[in-house]
């Protein structure tokens, strides 16, 4: 069985994907393919999302924001999305989940850790999921016809 591919995306991917990808990352280490993209990408990271992931021992200085591509989602088992609305392609057999998480743009590192925090219960979960086989499970999108 092939590992699974993880896409998480926001508007921006200088935040909220970025800190997801990176728990990802340091949760699941080598059973899971980790991607992010935003709808709008910035042009860097939110300095204090990354501090904020700093403070926990994991390092997202390397990541760069990318533009959310059609292929981006065709190529990943399991989408998850945190406030672009309806800017990600859906493709049928796609698993699909919405994560509604403020945003830490702007934000003082007091409300981004509780961010971060939410970001990594939320990634615990899906770890859980992937270890069990059941991440990869279809959830059909309302909006697909």
């Amino acid at each position: 069985m092939s590992k699974p591919t993880v896409l998480f995306v926001c508007v921006h991917n200088a935040g909220r994907s970025q800190m997801a990808a990176g728990w990802l990352r340091k949760l699941a280490g080598e059973i899971v393919e980790v991607r992010s993209a935003g709808s709008e990408p910035a042009d860097q990271l939110n300095p204090v999302a990354v501090q904020a992931m700093r403070e926990v021992g994991i390092d997202i200085t390397a990541a760069v924001p990318q533009l959310l591509a059609t292929e981006d989602v065709r190529a990943s088992d399991v989408v998850i999305t945190m406030g672009c609305g309806d800017t990600c392609p859906v493709f049928p057999g796609k698993r699909y989940e919405d994560w509604e998480l403020l945003d830490p743009a702007g934000q003082p590192i007091e409300v981004v850790r509780g961010v971060r925090d939410e970001i990594r219960r939320r990634v615990e979960k899906l770890v859980g999921e992937l270890g069990s086989g059941t991440a990869g499970r279809v959830h059909d999108h309302d909006d697909a016809e």
